[in-house]
């Protein structure tokens, strides 16, 4: 079992430059693009996320690059080829409509919590569409047999817009692939649509043409273009420097290669950040944060088109005791854990109710306080654990649990950390 760490910072300025790590979400959408070019797309500033080199090594398998890989240890008992994604559910869902299309025999599994989040909704889409695929355990639920034979049955699939982004950006990927195309009906409104938006994007610099009328996005079948995808740094990443950042008494950061103009839904953590008096001057080839002091005064924050940063806001706010109002956070239960619930515990800890009346969330800050030091248990939820890690600004020590889960997305994130000035001590 992995060692606790203990993080302090005895100073509460910070200074100098931090390298971000390419984007998850772009370079998960850019394997799967290449995946499906044979050839033609290539991929340059890979991730180095877990959850991105996840995928990276599984398309590798399946496409027979990792032959001896493939035929020694990645068959089931059954002779369908495994594909175990462990904890990356960005890869369940970008894979459940990957597979079917490659005329083979798979059983896609991950661990005991990626059993548990809902894979239905897809299944289901790829299913009319004409994939084969079956429940291995529960209805709903990963693992999947995934059976070869995909012949498309239609060309238009309607998928409910609140669900999560990454069913509607799987089979927009897989679109341009299928013989009669795909037309995607939306049904009511878009739920974190900076993230279709990237996807189509990123589709388009590849030489995927689409057009896209009220709530129908439409592909037609057409082959990729000769193109080389480069992936910009995380700007989730970048969201907890933006949070050290309002928790310093003084900031002066540079985030190279940052771009003003960002595919990333995330990069809106220039705008939120700004109620907290942090500057972002895009110069030099990336992002400078500064840190002005000036009240909060903004008290209603939407997070519908970017949940994945709703912990990281929602932490800055309880440490300087904001009452703020939190919406749009309708998908955080059906993330790496139940987001709402993990808030709610951990925010206890230092005297801050996160109140929930239908889909409004209302911080109470009323009852904080500071204690000489407070355990963050982390959920196997990589976010949890660098959301909490600014705490160390205002409680003298901040324990984390389980601290290698960051892994997922930013396997740096402690490293940099000591790189700025923290004190990042394991624990037996």
């Amino acid at each position: 079992m992995q060692a606790n760490i203990i993080i302090s910072k005895p100073v509460k300025t910070l200074k100098g430059t931090i390298q971000l790590t390419g984007s998850k979400s772009e370079c998960n959408r850019a394997l799967i693009i290449e995946a499906l070019s044979k050839g033609m797309v290539k991929v340059e500033n890979m991730s180095d996320a877990a959850d991105a080199v996840t995928l990276s090594y599984q398309l590798s398998v399946v496409g027979g690059q990792l032959e001896s890989q493939r035929v020694n240890s990645q068959l089931t008992t059954d002779n369908s080829q495994l594909v175990d994604i462990g904890p990356a559910g960005t890869a369940m869902r970008f894979l459940t409509a990957y597979l079917p299309l490659q005329n083979q025999e798979f059983t896609l599994t991950g661990t005991r919590r990626m059993q548990q989040r809902p894979i239905g909704i897809l299944v289901d889409a790829m299913s009319k569409l004409g994939a084969h695929i079956e429940y291995e355990l529960n209805e709903g639920y990963p693992p999947l047999n995934i059976k070869p034979g995909f012949e498309q049955k239609t060309n238009t699939i309607s998928i409910k817009g609140d669900v999560s982004s990454q069913y509607i950006t799987a089979l927009l990927l897989i679109a341009s692939s299928l013989p009669q195309g795909l037309t995607l009906q939306i049904e009511g409104e878009l739920t974190s649509k900076p993230y279709v938006e990237m996807t189509l994007a990123m589709l388009q610099q590849t030489g995927i043409q689409y057009t896209w009328e009220g709530n129908s996005i439409h592909i037609a079948n057409q082959p990729f273009a000769e193109t080389t995808l480069v992936i910009e740094p995380d700007w989730s990443a970048a969201s907890y420097w933006y949070a050290i950042a309002a928790l310093c008494d003084e900031a002066e950061l540079f985030l190279p290669a940052l771009k003003p103009y960002s595919l990333q839904g995330d990069s809106v953590i220039t705008e939120i950040m700004a109620n907290f008096g942090i500057t972002s001057q895009f110069k030099d080839g990336g992002v400078y944060l500064q840190k002005q002091v000036k009240p909060i005064l903004r008290k209603v924050f939407d997070m519908k088109e970017c949940p994945d940063l709703a912990q990281t806001v929602i932490v800055v706010c309880a440490a300087l005791g904001h009452d703020a109002t939190f919406t749009g956070l309708e998908t955080l239960k059906i993330k790496e854990t139940d987001r709402i619930a993990a808030l709610q515990n951990e925010l206890a800890k230092i005297g801050v109710k996160l109140i929930e009346k239908g889909q409004v969330y209302k911080l109470d800050c009323s009852g904080k306080h500071i204690p000489e030091k407070v355990t963050i248990h982390t959920y196997e939820d990589h976010r949890m654990a660098m959301a909490f890690a600014p705490l160390a600004l205002i409680v003298p020590q901040v324990e984390v649990e389980d601290p290698m889960v960051v892994e997922k997305s930013y396997p740096a994130f402690w490293k940099d950390l000591e790189k700025a000035g923290f004190v990042v001590n394991s624990i037996a």
